[in-house]
């Protein structure tokens, strides 16, 4: 009996090791590219069980802060930092382009179950608070035969810092110039009217949730929570519903990456591309907070780059343009 309660303390001591040896890489930031990263960061652990990589959904801006006070070992965002953020990190950081997204106008219209077609003047003045009413003359205009209803319109934003926002702020002030006047770009503007949603979560909840609400959501939010969402007018005049194709035509028209991988694709000039689409970024620190942490993160970001962009089309998203997983690829040498 003795003989075999060592034998089992013996083979408990020898497993301690192996036990120890479990390295966990921690994430936070964006919502926007939520599903992706969680299959990713699943997949990539059946490969290295040895790995836990752990990844909290709390917004761009979240991101953003945790990756300067180095609580994480990377950010993510769908916005890109600053000069003045980067300007504040003690360690280079690296805005690492994962996917590509599109941000949708979702809707919750009574007796409207259908496509909805939006203009730019007509999202801009909806969030502007000057249009207030679901069968305002404007929105009629873009949607002949349509019977729309006089129901108020009840605008849903992001009450959290979002890349999400960034994106959708980015274009309506691409579009608008009162908009750009009045409330700008950013993770987290100051809103004209509406109700805050915490994370793309909260916002389609409460479109789903509220009649005659409109909120701007990420594309796998929208299809999966089953709340219609309509097209959008774009720069060459073509009413285009988000698509994989029409999100790749998008950032097909920046001719030229920036080499720090920051650029903005929104309201791009292509004939079927989709105005209010987007890359999202991880934000990676140079040096890792270990040398073991450093070298897990650029093997996670390589597998990323070659295989993860495989599983991007069933959740929605478009993979990166082999141009820009080509240049990324050279970046990720970087860290370490």
């Amino acid at each position: 009996m003795i003989r075999r309660i060592v034998l089992l303390l013996g083979c408990v001591v020898l497993a301690l090791p192996l036990l120890a040896q479990k390295t966990q890489l921690n994430g936070a930031g964006a919502t926007f590219p939520y599903p992706i990263y969680s299959k990713w960061f699943s997949e990539y652990n059946k490969l290295h069980p040895d790995v836990e990589i752990n990844y909290q959904s709390i917004g761009s801006g979240g991101g953003i802060r945790q990756v300067l006070a180095q609580t994480v070992d990377f950010g993510a965002s769908d916005g890109p930092m600053t000069d003045e953020q980067l300007s504040q990190a003690k360690v280079k950081i690296l805005h690492i382009p994962t996917v590509l997204g599109a941000v949708v106008p979702a809707y919750n219209v009574p007796g409207v179950s259908g496509e909805l077609k939006f203009t730019p003047e007509v999202l801009a003045n909806i969030f502007l608070n000057k249009i207030t009413s679901w069968n305002d003359p404007a929105i009629a205009k873009a949607n002949p035969g349509v019977t729309l209803p006089n129901q108020p319109i009840i605008v849903i934003h992001r009450s959290d810092g979002s890349g999400t926002t960034y994106i959708f702020t980015d274009y309506l002030s691409k579009v608008s110039k009162e908009w750009e006047s009045a409330a700008g770009k950013g993770t987290s503007v100051k809103w004209p009217v509406g109700l805050g949603g915490k994370g793309n979560e909260g916002v389609a909840g409460q479109v789903r949730q509220l009649q005659g609400s409109i909120g701007y959501v990420e594309l796998i939010y929208a299809v999966q929570n089953n709340i219609p969402y309509g097209s959008v007018k774009n720069a060459a005049g073509n009413f285009v519903k988000a698509s994989l194709e029409g999100v790749t035509e998008a950032a097909a028209s920046a001719k030229s990456m920036p080499a720090d991988f920051r650029v903005s694709i929104t309201n791009a000039p292509g004939k079927t591309a989709y105005p209010i689409s987007s890359f999202t970024w991880l934000l990676v620190p140079v040096k890792g907070k270990t040398p073991k942490n450093g070298q897990i993160m650029a093997d996670f970001l390589t597998w990323m780059v070659n295989d993860g962009q495989k599983m991007t089309t069933q959740l929605t998203y478009a993979p990166l343009p082999e141009s820009v997983a080509e240049k990324v690829k050279v970046a990720i040498k970087q860290v370490h």
